[in-house]
């Protein structure tokens, strides 16, 4: 077992580039994944009734619904409008043995391990002119399928790793060497009893080392129940009770969210009105912003903005990024040359109703390299990128 944990604990999150993040739309084929991407990004990917339909990944972007970005647009009126995006591939359908080759896996697999987060899509309604990989619909099973998968991927990975790595230290080890084989032989063990390894409490310093594994498994998810439009109208599903119970005997704390690719397409046929009159008729919205910014906060995304007359822009950056960082997300050369961050946060703008009223109330504070981002925060980035003193 690795040492006691005495440090706290964080994500399991890969340190890819903010601007590079992405989720992919994880499942069984004909669960809906590529009709919910048309959805996302209005693209026509094919999304016929038969498995691997989709076999090379797609990507879209899409905006991240922002009430704030919003209001500060319609405040400051600026030439242009920039949301935060999130980006989101769409990945073909694994079938069960996809571990072992079976299908496409293989290359599917490889596909997940280009994102950074997981929606899970999966099935929970019966329709006959709608085929079943596994003859049936079951989302629980689904669920396990492909869960059981990735858990197969990671554990095979990890034992070809950690027995090449013993090979390579076998003379004599190292204090951190030695570590590295207690974590490993642990997370096989971990794996091979069923569990994913985003679902166990690491030490910062046990992070920083899986981080540089190819795990499938660290990845964060969130799940995405694909049900029939009558079940949305009448809000009621026969399987919800057994998805709870699955999710929180197999991931505790994931989020879950049940949308209908039949309702959202449905609302996309409406006229304004009309649409408005059935989603008040019914009591209901669309799914897709919620989806959109559960995937974004899987991420640990958060926003920061700049504004003006010229551009109102939300930038997405990791929680827990501090100012150079942030202004390196703008340019490169920002976070090299970064000299101080004049920032104030739009609950401030918010309570005090305008930008003139924010100064008026001193509430602008002048931070420097070690202050830590906080969402929301509004931001003059000062560097000396081409000459001293310039803002963004």
């Amino acid at each position: 077992m690795p040492p006691k944990k005495k440090e706290v604990e964080k994500k399991v999150m890969l340190g890819r580039p903010t601007n590079n993040v992405k989720i992919g739309l994880v499942g069984l084929p004909n669960v809906g994944k590529s009709s919910l991407f048309n959805l996302f990004g209005g693209l026509q990917v094919a999304a016929e009734n038969f498995p691997f339909c989709t076999i090379d990944p797609s990507n879209t972007q899409v905006s991240v619904p922002d009430k704030r970005f919003k209001q500060l647009c319609t405040d400051f009126k600026p030439a242009k409008e920039i949301p935060a995006i999130l980006t989101v591939t769409d990945i073909a359908g694994l079938v069960k043995g996809a571990a072992e080759g079976k299908g496409l896996g293989n290359a599917f697999l490889s596909n997940i391990q280009a994102v950074d987060a997981i929606y899970h899509v999966t099935r929970a309604f019966v329709k006959k002119d709608i085929e079943h990989v596994e003859g049936s619909v079951d989302p629980c099973r689904d669920f396990a399928i492909i869960r059981g998968e990735l858990i197969k991927k990671d554990t095979a990975w990890m034992q070809n790793y950690v027995e090449a790595f013993k090979k390579k230290c076998r003379a004599k080890k190292t204090k951190e060497q030695e570590a590295e084989i207690a974590l490993c032989d642990f997370l096989i063990e971990h794996l091979e009893s069923g569990k994913e390894t985003r679902n166990h409490t690491w030490t910062n310093k046990e992070i920083d080392l899986l981080n540089t594994y190819p795990m499938l498994t660290a990845k964060p998810v969130v799940y995405l129940v694909n049900i029939s439009k009558m079940n949305v109208e009448k809000s009621q599903n026969k399987w919800f009770k057994e998805i709870k119970e699955w999710l929180a005997e197999n991931s505790p704390g994931d989020p879950c969210i049940p949308f209908s690719v039949a309702f959202e397409e449905n609302l996309r046929t409406l006229e304004p009105a009309a649409k408005k009159a059935y989603l008040a008729e019914h009591k209901l919205n669309s799914m897709l912003p919620k989806i959109i910014r559960s995937g974004y906060q899987a991420l640990n995304l958060i926003n920061f903005f700049t504004v003006g007359a010229d551009e109102v822009r939300s930038w997405s950056i990791r929680r827990g990024t501090k100012a150079p960082g942030a202004a390196g997300t703008i340019h490169g050369d920002f976070e090299k040359h970064f000299v101080c961050a004049d920032t104030y946060n739009y609950t401030d703008y918010q309570e005090c109703g305008s930008e003139k009223a924010v100064k008026e109330g001193g509430k602008i504070r002048t931070q420097g390299k070690e202050y830590e981002m906080v969402d929301g925060d509004i931001c003059f980035i000062k560097h000396n990128a081409g000459g001293a003193g310039k803002k963004k």
